[in-house]
């Protein structure tokens, strides 16, 4: 069958990409929206061909979710429904590597990463559990390296770990993502060279920072920079410091928290320096007002670790500094995030398939926006049974998901008008 006529294969008269589909998460990954990024984007093909970029979309999503398995299988698993049924003909066959290579090289990542960010929202309800602190929804940032395939493209783009004597065996990606505590689920992300910091990357994630969020942060991400633009976003903000700045006592209040101020770095220095040279004229403390709450926790070796946060909630009756100390140990909820992706869902020590840069970004926002779309579906269904979202299994949830990708009966992306009112009620 030549190429021209390759994409129309169906004997029921409904174009190939009409068909093809990612199981259950073709209902937030629908037909109308791919096809809207795609126009955005100027990916949509000026003639047929054996692989429309809409297929080849839904292809690279189902290469995240069938991480270990080759090019061509993970082809076959999305077809396989569609040949049992008799809706596709039978003489299409599965396209080459090669091809499937090209395919994916004239759609690029630019679409992959519109497609994240337009799906890509909070969806923990206000019924949702673990979720909230009061009207606030819990939210954290937090960073992590991929390896990627060992090719001179890679390495020239995006480097690697241990320097010239000790080199890292694979050049290395960045990401830090800002992610929803009590669902898991990554709502914003950046990546670039694993030189780059994680205190540059997340100062990028500010822009997603808004009313009626509290952000919690790490000790690594502190700066008086970076917590001065992060408290202008309107978010509330509750982050770990280090021991270094000087945190006087203002006025203490019946919680056992305290109120302080955050002194810019430069104005410090002047400070000290009035000091050492016996200036009478020294400037009046000035800076941004923060409350503090500090407590001992037991660390992994047995011994007792003083922990100081720091926040924009100045009011204890809004929150007391027991309930803000409980919030901050949400931040592992999004650190387990961060494992889905790097443990179960490429598997333990797995590299990226992708040989070049484009496709390495291709492939990264493929895993962000699966990642995304299976921890939304286990939300509605954790809220349908009345349970925490931590309760479920994300392993178990990813196996129905890919039982039921490879099991489609020709279950069309079809628009919302049209689909049937399907729910995700598996027992993950």
């Amino acid at each position: 069958m030549g190429e021209a006529g390759a994409g129309l294969a169906v004997v029921s008269g409904t174009r190939l990409t009409d068909q093809i589909g990612i199981g259950v998460l073709t209902r937030l990954i629908d037909r109308d929206l791919v096809d809207d990024v795609l126009a955005e984007t100027r990916r949509v093909e000026q003639r047929s061909r054996l692989l429309p970029a809409r297929v080849v979309v839904y292809y690279v999503l189902a290469l995240c979710l069938f991480f270990g398995d080759a090019y061509e299988e993970v082809m076959r698993l999305l077809v396989a429904g569609l040949l049992f049924t008799g809706a596709w003909q039978k003489d299409w066959q599965v396209p080459t590597t090669g091809a499937i290579t090209q395919a994916r090289q004239r759609l690029g990542a630019v679409p992959l990463q519109l497609l994240f960010e337009r799906v890509a929202v909070p969806c923990a309800q206000h019924g949702t559990k673990g979720a909230w602190l009061g009207s606030r929804r819990l939210m954290a940032i937090d960073g992590f390296v991929l390896d990627i395939p060992d090719t001179k493209e890679n390495d020239a783009a995006f480097g690697r770990s241990g320097g010239e004597k000790n080199p890292a065996p694979f050049p290395q990606v960045r990401l830090a993502g800002l992610g929803e505590c009590g669902t898991h689920a990554i709502v914003a992300a950046r990546l670039a060279a694993w030189r780059t910091s994680e205190r540059a990357l997340a100062g990028e994630l500010i822009s997603d920072f808004g009313p009626g969020m509290l952000v919690i942060a790490d000790r690594g991400f502190y700066s008086w920079q970076l917590w001065q633009a992060a408290a202008s976003s309107g978010a509330d903000l509750l982050w770990r410091i280090q021991d270094g700045p000087n945190l006087p006592v203002v006025r203490a209040f019946p919680d056992g928290s305290y109120e302080s101020f955050l002194l810019d770095p430069k104005v410090r220095g002047r400070r000290a320096t009035q000091r050492h040279r016996g200036s009478k004229n020294i400037e009046e403390p000035s800076g941004i007002p923060v409350r503090v709450i500090e407590y001992e926790v037991t660390n992994r070796e047995g011994k007792g670790e003083i922990f100081c946060l720091i926040t924009t909630i100045m009011d204890q009756e809004d929150a007391t500094a027991a309930e803000l100390a409980a919030a901050y140990q949400e931040r592992w909820e999004f650190e387990s995030s961060l494992d889905e992706i790097k443990t179960h869902q490429r598997g333990r020590g797995g590299v990226l398939r992708s040989k070049s840069p484009e496709m390495i970004r291709q492939e990264i926002w493929a895993f962000l926006l699966t990642h995304y779309a299976i921890r939304h579906l286990m939300c509605e269904a954790a809220d349908q049974a009345g349970k925490d979202p931590d309760r479920l299994s994300f392993m178990r949830s990813l196996r129905v998901i890919r039982r039921q990708v490879s099991d489609q009966a020709a279950l069309s992306p079809l628009q919302a008008s049209e689909r049937p009112d399907r729910d995700f009620r598996g027992n993950p």
